[in-house]
């Protein structure tokens, strides 16, 4: 009898592990396949003349969207470390994932997205921006 209840016990929390460990991540079924997410890529090189003081605040800002914006589903960002010498000027990344095409649509004219761009504009030598969706 114990070994049946510790066999349920365990078979039990395997299968919870399967179905609950299969979205981790918020937003991980894109458009009904699971596995992927919408990844939004964008990279700054800033004027040279931008104040460190000034680049805090534009960070500040950018970091501030996730709480603005509901379609946005994660955030990450920081700046270049790597020693190979190939970042061309940009010196910072922010990755801002979403479940699906539509809440890009809804990101990128949202108004407060609009209005972090025109703070942005005027300090911004170059950015680069590159979309895709992420598979396991």
């Amino acid at each position: 009898m114990v070994w049946k209840c510790c066999f349920l016990l365990v078979l039990s929390v395997f299968f919870l592990s399967v179905y609950s460990g299969a979205e981790t991540d918020k937003g991980k079924a894109a458009q009904g396949k699971p596995g992927k997410v919408l990844r939004h890529v964008v990279l700054f090189k800033f004027k040279e003349q931008t104040a460190p003081e000034k680049i805090k605040e534009l960070e500040d800002a950018f970091r501030a969207l996730p709480g603005k914006i509901k379609a946005i589903q994660g955030f990450e960002w920081g700046t270049n470390v790597s020693g190979e010498n190939k970042s061309e000027g940009f010196t910072h990344c922010f990755l801002v994932t979403f479940r699906d095409e539509a809440g890009r649509a809804e990101y990128l004219p949202h108004p407060a997205h609009k209005e972090f761009g025109a703070l942005l504009g005027p300090h911004l030598e170059k950015v680069l921006v590159l979309d895709y969706w992420a598979r396991d």
